[in-house]
């Protein structure tokens, strides 16, 4: 119940804040609907201190912001490499199924040969015409040589299926040559992806550590006012004043999974059920609602059918960035909750509150 309240808490908030159209910080707003409270603002750049560390935070923030955002983007690439690396090694067992059977019917086959081959060496392998004169009777002899037809005709057909499973084990040898490769070029981009990832969080931890404690806090606390400037730019185009908020049962179905893991660290490459990162989260919300949607952040903005902003609903996907290295899902009331980068927590936030490249829906 204690968990249900805080959560119901921060939706509170964060409605409250999709609600009210919000002038620059620190200056007056139109008001919010009626029975919606205004709540307080982000805090004054003055609260940072004077003008030139708050602008040597500005900076700071700035590289830290574009190195996750970095980080993400290696992330989805990494995540894309393993799912990819999955599908081959999937292929490639079974194509050693599929060679395993083909090389147990050649060897079937090869037998089959060898005994007709056998056969015919101890009849002599006399033409038809030597074995009239030799045997001389007609009436076996047409019953020989109805034999003789029927044992070609067999001779041939196996002959052609020997050729037919010789062709196939070449061919899916060379498909599975060909898979090993994708595969082991799967495997370097991952490397690579993480390589980078570790890097990038590195030089963002190299940053922060230089900072001391209240300099931190000032820190996440620009983030939070960078967050709110963003949020406030989105709503007053009015964008709230389209959007429906009516949710598939599916969609209410995703919206109750991913708000159940708010509280939970992100971790980058993690699908749960203890971490996530942005699409891991996005991809288990809807397994939970009954959909199978893709991996990566990048799949899901190429392969789902596309909504405008302004007809978005709950459960839908908001996609980030020109690169569609994010994602979060739509909770409603300008709200959605999202696995935002390494450090902080699975949260709810503006739904405008990072560069929106466009929504999709999962159960169109």
């Amino acid at each position: 119940m204690a968990a249900c309240a805080l959560v119901c808490a921060q939706l509170g908030l964060l409605t409250a804040a999709a609600g009210t159209a919000y002038a620059e910080p620190g200056g007056p707003g139109p008001k919010g609907p009626p029975g919606v409270g205004a709540p307080d603002g982000p805090p004054d750049a003055g609260e940072f201190g004077g003008a030139a560390d708050t602008a040597r935070l500005e900076e700071i923030h700035k590289k830290i912001e574009k190195l996750h955002d970095r980080v993400e983007s290696a992330t989805e690439e990494y995540n894309a490499a393993d799912e990819r690396a999955a599908r081959q090694r999937r292929e490639i067992v079974r194509l050693a199924r599929a060679i395993a059977r083909t090389r147990e019917q050649l060897e079937e086959l090869t037998d089959r040969a060898g005994a007709m081959a056998r056969a015919k060496y101890r009849s002599g392998g006399l033409p038809p015409g030597a074995r009239l004169v030799l045997d001389g009777d007609p009436d076996d002899f047409l019953r020989d040589l109805g034999l003789l037809h029927k044992g070609e005709q067999a001779a041939r057909g196996l002959i052609g299926r020997l050729r037919t499973a010789r062709e196939d084990l070449d061919e899916y040898a060379d498909e599975a040559t060909g898979r090993w490769a994708k595969l082991e070029a799967d495997r370097r981009r991952k490397a690579a992806a993480k390589k980078r990832i570790e890097a990038e969080l590195a030089r963002a931890e190299k940053l922060e550590s230089k900072l001391a404690a209240g300099e931190l806090e000032r820190l996440r606390r620009l983030e939070e006012e960078t967050a709110w400037a963003r949020q406030a730019k989105w709503l007053e185009t009015g964008v709230l004043d389209e959007i429906d908020d009516r949710a598939s049962a599916r969609g209410r179905k995703a919206v109750a999974f991913a708000m159940a893991q708010i509280g939970k660290d992100y971790e980058w490459g993690a699908e749960g059920p203890d971490t996530f990162d942005c699409s891991g989260l996005t991809l288990r919300a809807w397994e939970a609602a009954g959909r199978t949607i893709p991996r990566t952040s990048q799949e899901q903005w190429k392969r789902l059918p596309r909504v405008a902003v302004t007809g978005m609903r709950p459960g839908d996907l908001i996609v980030y960035q020109s690169d569609a290295s994010h994602v979060g899902l739509y909770v409603g009331d300008g709200v959605m909750v999202h696995a935002p980068r390494t450090g902080r927590p699975i949260t709810l936030a503006g739904a405008g509150s990072l560069p929106i490249l466009g929504v999709v829906r999962p159960d169109a």
